[in-house]
């Protein structure tokens, strides 16, 4: 039985066809990390669907998924394990299409090591710039360019040499503690485990020699301990455990432990690792904790030693890698998944985009499909957090698309915003419930939304007579009205309508602490847009109103012409025509204005209110 004194995460990464799997597939061959089933499978693949006349194809190995087996490709990040006398190894090949970078970055997420595969007849592309870029990104400091293919170029010195001084030239910048180039032939196995004779003028080792003693600094055991919580569990009325899995750092009974973000402190009572007490764990163990205190903790605080705790706030710069077809757009809130915790973020004006091919940094308002860019981040609630630099785990994060629960961006947090750390919300001792007792009412926000020339204005006109009549303090926002003042500089693009509804949404949020009625007037095309300005509200606080006319009828009316002006395409972004409505699925009213006309309309909404207790009839 081989001894392990190491673990070595590294991922392989590169562009297409760069020979990312065969170099994995020899790795794992030459160092007799297959079963016989596997080499007799293996030969009898290599000659069914093999592209090596009938010898062994190594990057069938790795390449297990059928799709991948018929197009000679890799579609998903492959992880496997191999070790050897000196040292352990967990690999990830990551596939090399641009439409797979969320692929790579998972792999980049855990990996110590980046192998980047160059092959020598193609030299440095486009991938292999934008996966050097990501490697920096998220934290590799140390890169093997493995130059492959040097079978295809007889071995030459000189292409071997002009590679290396073109990356070497653009990586410069990246910041890596180290770069080590290795000509090698991952087909014939040349300076794969042994260095090979067909490049005499190569003194370095071979690449499994030196995955075998590179040195990885910073384990996370050495670090300070920090635990998110995962769960809270009571198997028992005296038994009260916190689990989770310590990310770095060590704790031991006895041991004073923080609880962030509230702050509160406890000695260590116990620590169970499994079922078995014990007197320590460490970074990697999953551990429950047994508090002496009984303190109020939840999933998604961070137990953390006493001394050196992390930082808490809610504002970051952070860098993102865009991973979903449909843009980033400032303004709009996703939740953001970071260690054992979700809150919402909100997306702040893009700073700027990288160029991945010269890092110069691009203006742009919004991010697409794998670009990469830096912006401000703004939180709902504060988040226990250290620079990824530090810490990967407290330091990455995933965006989440509140409607489609697709993961839609990966990123990174830079540092707090000084301003976190500055503005707090000023108490005062009129509240929101005083203002709405002179006023004799309960305060809400009448979401009116709907096509231009649905009538939206209209109603939400009579709704406001109609409840001045009963005496309420109200005001109307309308989308108009507000585009004259304080949304003026905003235009009709995606990015443009998410920021004209935050800021009314923001702004309706202020009226109802005052104890106000408000009533907003907006098409609000998008469903993130409202249920943002929904969450902003208190529970019962937030009506929306889907004043439904058909396209065709909203046309029809069309007293401004704009209809008429984006059929004709002098009107861009026009909603209806050329940029989307997403109607309501479960509006709070539903107004068919088929069915009913404006007068009765507004009396069923006031109705509503009556119903609902906002005020009295």
């Amino acid at each position: 039985m081989r001894a392990q004194t190491t673990l070595l995460r590294f991922m392989t990464c590169g562009s297409v066809d760069d020979g990312k799997s065969t170099l994995i597939g020899r790795l794992l061959y030459e160092s007799k990390a297959l079963f016989d089933d596997q080499l007799t499978t293996l030969a009898a693949d290599s000659a069914k669907v093999g592209t090596r006349g009938g010898e062994l194809d190594f990057a069938l190995l790795v390449d297990g998924l059928a799709a991948e087996r018929e197009q000679g490709i890799t579609i998903d990040v492959a992880y496997r394990f191999f070790s050897t006398d000196r040292r352990a190894f967990i690999v990830a090949d990551t596939p090399g299409h641009e439409q797979y970078t969320r692929n790579m970055v998972t792999g980049a997420s855990t990996a110590d090591v980046a192998v980047i595969l160059i092959d020598a007849r193609k030299g440095v592309l486009t991938q292999t710039r934008r996966h050097s870029y990501l490697a920096s990104l998220l934290g590799i400091r140390q890169v093997i360019v493995a130059i492959n293919k040097m079978d295809l170029v007889e071995y030459a010195r000189e292409v071997f040499a002009r590679i290396e001084r073109d990356y070497r030239e653009f990586a410069s910048r990246l910041g890596f503690d180290s770069i080590t180039c290795i000509p090698l032939s991952a087909v014939d196995g040349a300076n794969v485990i042994s260095r090979s004779t067909a490049t005499p003028w190569y003194e370095g080792p071979p690449l499994l020699e030196y995955l075998e003693t590179i040195h990885v600094a910073d384990e996370p055991a050495s670090r300070q301990f920090r635990l998110p919580v995962q769960g809270v569990i009571h198997p028992s009325a005296d038994f009260r455990g916190l689990t989770g899995l310590a990310v770095s750092g060590r704790v031991s009974v006895g041991d004073v432990v923080r609880v962030l973000p509230v702050g509160t402190s406890s000695p260590v009572a116990r620590i169970l690792v499994g079922t078995q007490d014990v007197k320590s764990a460490m970074a990697g163990q999953s551990a429950t904790i047994v508090l002496t205190h009984d303190l109020d903790v939840s999933r998604g605080d961070v137990l953390v030693g006493a001394d050196g705790p992390p930082e808490v706030a809610d504002q970051f710069e952070a860098a993102i890698v865009w991973l979903h077809e449909a843009p980033m757009l400032p303004g709009r809130s996703y939740r953001l998944k970071i260690g054992t915790r979700t809150v919402m973020a909100t997306v702040a004006p893009l700073k700027y985009k990288v160029n991945v091919n010269t890092l110069e940094h691009v203006a742009a308002r919004t991010l697409e499909l794998n670009d990469i860019g830096v912006c401000g981040l703004e939180l709902d609630q504060p988040i226990v957090y250290e620079p990824y630099a530090q810490n990967r785990d407290l330091g990455g994060f995933i965006l989440i698309d509140r409607i489609t629960q697709n993961t839609v961006g990966a990123g990174i947090l830079h540092f707090a915003l000084r301003r976190s750390q500055n503005v707090r919300w000023q108490q005062f001792d009129v509240t929101k419930e005083s203002r709405a007792e002179c006023n004799g009412q309960r305060p809400c926000v009448l979401w009116f939304t709907g096509l231009s020339g649905a009538g939206k204005s209209t109603i939400a006109n009579l709704v406001e007579k109609r409840l001045q009549t009963l005496g309420a303090r109200t005001y109307l926002l309308d989308g108009d009205n507000v585009r004259r003042g304080l949304n003026k500089d905003l235009g009709f693009t995606d990015a443009d309508r998410v920021e004209n509804i935050r800021r009314v949404a923001e702004v309706a949020k202020l009226m109802v602490d005052a104890g106000l009625i408000v009533l907003v007037s907006f098409i609000s095309p998008f469903r993130a847009e409202r249920r943002m300005a929904r969450d902003l509200m208190a529970e019962g606080e937030f009506f929306e109103v889907f004043v439904d006319t058909p396209l065709a009828d909203a046309e029809a009316r069309d007293r401004k012409g704009l209809y008429r002006k984006a059929r004709r395409g002098e009107l861009r972004n026009f909603t209806g025509i050329d940029s989307p409505y997403e109607a309501p699925e479960a509006a709070d009213v539903h107004i068919d204005t088929t069915a009913v006309g404006p007068e009765q309309a507004a009396e069923s909404i006031v109705d509503e209110l009556i119903r609902a207790g906002n005020l009295s009839g």
